[in-house]
């Protein structure tokens, strides 16, 4: 999940970028208007995490921005302005949701996966090749009943592959949906991540390499 936080304090977007990177995600930050949506013109996010009162271009006209041009991104307005009148007009420019500051974290995280969710294809609670089982929504993943202990990099690179059975998906996706902007394009962090997820999985072999393509779960 490729999430982008705007907020111009900070310690509160580094704060809520660690604490979304801890559970999975791939966070990028902007600290104002104008750098957001230079992030959206170059990015694909899942979710836009989206203060509303920011500088240099207004939340509000960010949201209306990204629902003008079409965007598949979903947009979370978090903000101070909590009001009931603050959320109608919110959600009337475009919001997808739209959650008062301070928050609670894990309420924060449920709602960012709800809305990555509506964005994407609709899919089951639970992720299964064989005897293979992946809960995205408690994060564990189990193989034969046996709890397997895998870190968020790998986590997240196995629910890409899973969520699309059968298809090959590049490297390059799996970085850009896996790792934040700060990723060397050219490294080797999508191999090296694969390979210590073949060893973690065991046999048969779930992941299999398809040449010049890319990673697919095996048939």
């Amino acid at each position: 999940m490729r999430v982008l936080v705007v907020e111009d304090h900070a310690k509160l977007a580094m704060t809520l970028a660690t604490g979304l990177r801890q559970v999975g995600m791939a966070v990028d930050v902007a600290f104002d208007g104008q750098d957001a949506l230079d992030h959206v013109a170059v990015t694909t996010y899942d979710v836009v995490v989206l203060d509303r009162d920011i500088p240099r271009v207004h939340g509000d006209d960010v949201c209306k921005a990204l629902v003008a041009d079409g965007s598949p991104s979903r947009v979370l307005m978090l903000t101070a302005a909590g009001g009931v009148e603050d959320r109608v007009e919110g959600l009337g420019i475009g919001a997808d949701d739209y959650l008062p500051k301070p928050c609670d974290f894990a309420e924060l995280v449920a709602r960012v996966r709800a809305l990555a969710r509506r964005r994407g294809a609709s899919l089951p609670p639970t992720l299964n090749h064989g005897d293979l089982v992946l809960d995205p929504s408690h994060r564990t993943v189990t193989r034969a009943g046996h709890p397997l202990s895998l870190n968020p990099k790998e986590f997240a690179v196995l629910e890409v592959l899973l969520a699309a059975p059968g298809v090959v998906v590049p490297a390059e996706e799996i970085l850009e949906r896996v790792w934040d902007e700060a990723a060397d394009p050219f490294s080797q962090a999508v191999r090296t991540t694969i390979s210590r997820l073949r060893a973690k999985l065991g046999d048969p072999p779930v992941i299999e390499t398809v040449a010049k393509a890319g990673y697919r779960v095996a048939g």
